[in-house]
């Protein structure tokens, strides 16, 4: 295969690119755990976060936070192009601060969950989530 001066340039241009999207991936969740804590400490605990090991479909993962006592759960999947899943917000009336939902992963990645409590504290659950492709342990 001959390659043109052109077609170095390209694809050197595209290798350097592919090389920034993973700092650019976990730069967008810094600013979107930044925005939500307004750079107040973590902790650990109080926060469960439940998701599958391998997931076949990484269409329609399963996902279930739950965090008593939180006003707010922020959820995030750490490889995708927009990583920002949602936050859920949770009234005096709520009966329970949890939520399930299915959502979208680009790829074996971390999902993080942030929950608020309401004494003002944030606390910080993840979990590594295997995409298969086809059910061929990708």
């Amino acid at each position: 295969m001959n390659f043109t001066r052109r077609d170095t340039l390209l694809l050197a241009l595209g290798a350097s690119a592919a090389a920034m999207l993973p700092m650019r991936a976990s730069a967008a969740v810094e600013d979107n755990i930044a925005a939500f804590t307004g750079g107040a400490d973590m902790g650990e605990g109080g926060l469960t976060l439940v998701a599958p090991e391998i997931a076949e479909n990484g269409n329609t993962v399963p996902v279930e936070v739950s965090a008593p006592g939180a006003v707010a759960i922020m959820l995030l999947a750490a490889g995708n192009p927009n990583p920002a899943v949602g936050t859920f917000n949770f009234g005096p009336l709520a009966g329970a601060q949890s939520a399930s939902t299915r959502i979208r992963l680009a790829g074996t990645q971390e999902v993080v969950a942030i929950a608020k409590m309401a004494d003002g504290s944030f606390v910080k659950a993840s979990k590594e989530v295997k995409v298969t492709i086809g059910g061929c342990g990708g």
